[in-house]
């Protein structure tokens, strides 16, 4: 196992590297660095750098190795949804770089989203939905993840046996009373992907993460997904768990007149949709258990301590009440 991402991103041998980057892909406009480059966020799985320019701020990211596809995949959706989604101003995909201009505030910084917000950006999220069905090959070969419905009941037998075998000592380790309820919920997981499989709506890209901090408020009711490090091929219905559990427990705003403006984007009735929603609880917290895997593996001892719980939380939803 090599050193952990995070302790490599803050080498300075590392930030030298990733300013000559930079400076080469701005050199290429004529454009350059005009002030101190900042690094407000340090993750297990990403960091970023604040970065002062001639054309105004940057942000650089680079991921670990389990979501190096971000930058490919986000190049790949801006390319087939130009309207929706920023095309970075440049990527460094075998290294999972990216940069990208600042868009300003986000929608959680903002205010409070109100029901006509959250129905722009879940048409927005559609609308890249519809588009993206017709491209799974190059977005696949773009790195992002295959969760389809077909794949998910593998993927839960996987991450299920990886977590049992783990050390005693190990805080993502399955103990057997978990172990027991969620081998028992397997032939649901069946029946909910047999459900998906046959649903109205396809699968396509979903964003895996849409909350309003992962929005730029753009002006003029504009509204601007970006974030695509959590993103997979999945029922189109996963991108919902999120925006849900979130208006839910706010209950600022009501759920049902929020996704009037998803149903329509897709033409399927509400109901038809909320049995979809409800057959996806039993699909995407396994495909989220196993991108939360994959943003650790990568992770320093303390950071395990700290993030370690997420995959068993997310599995963990599959047998509350």
């Amino acid at each position: 196992m090599g050193r952990p991402f995070s302790e490599c991103v803050v080498e300075l041998g590392w930030r030298r590297e990733v300013e000559s980057w930079v400076d080469q892909q701005l050199a290429r406009d004529g454009h350059r660095i005009t002030g101190p480059i900042q690094q407000p966020r340090v993750r297990p799985w990403s960091t970023q750098l604040m970065i002062p320019t001639d054309l105004g701020l940057m942000w650089f990211k680079a991921n670990c190795a389990g979501l190096a596809f971000e930058p490919l995949v986000h190049a790949e959706l801006a390319r087939l949804a130009p309207a929706s989604v920023d095309q970075p101003y440049a990527i460094e995909p075998e290294r999972g770089w990216m940069l990208t201009r600042d868009r300003g505030t986000t929608l959680g910084e903002s205010h409070e989203p109100t029901v006509e917000d959250w129905r722009v950006v879940l048409g927005e999220a559609a609308a890249v939905q519809r588009i993206a069905v017709g491209h799974s090959e190059a977005l696949l070969a773009a790195g992002l993840p295959d969760c389809s419905p077909a794949t998910v009941v593998d993927r839960f037998d996987r991450i299920v046996d990886i977590l049992v075998d783990l050390p005693d000592e190990h805080p993502t380790r399955i103990d057997a009373y978990l172990e027991r309820r969620l081998r028992a919920i397997r032939p649901e997981i069946v029946d909910a992907v047999d459900e998906l499989t046959a649903s109205s709506l396809p699968s396509t890209w979903q964003h895996g993460d849409i909350h309003p901090w992962n929005v730029f408020a753009v002006g003029a009711g504009t509204l601007r997904i970006f974030d695509f490090g959590d993103g997979q091929w999945a029922h189109a219905a996963e991108l919902l768990t999120v925006p849900h559990g979130w208006i839910i427990e706010r209950g600022t705003v009501s759920w049902e007149d929020v996704v009037e403006g998803y149903c329509a984007m897709w033409d399927v009735e509400p109901a038809d949709l909320e049995s979809q929603r409800v057959a996806t609880e039993l699909t995407q917290p396994v495909n989220r258990a196993m991108t939360w895997w994959a943003c650790l593996a990568e992770a320093a001892a303390v950071e395990w301590a700290e993030w370690g719980d997420a995959p068993i939380d997310h599995l963990s939803r599959l047998v509350e009440p």
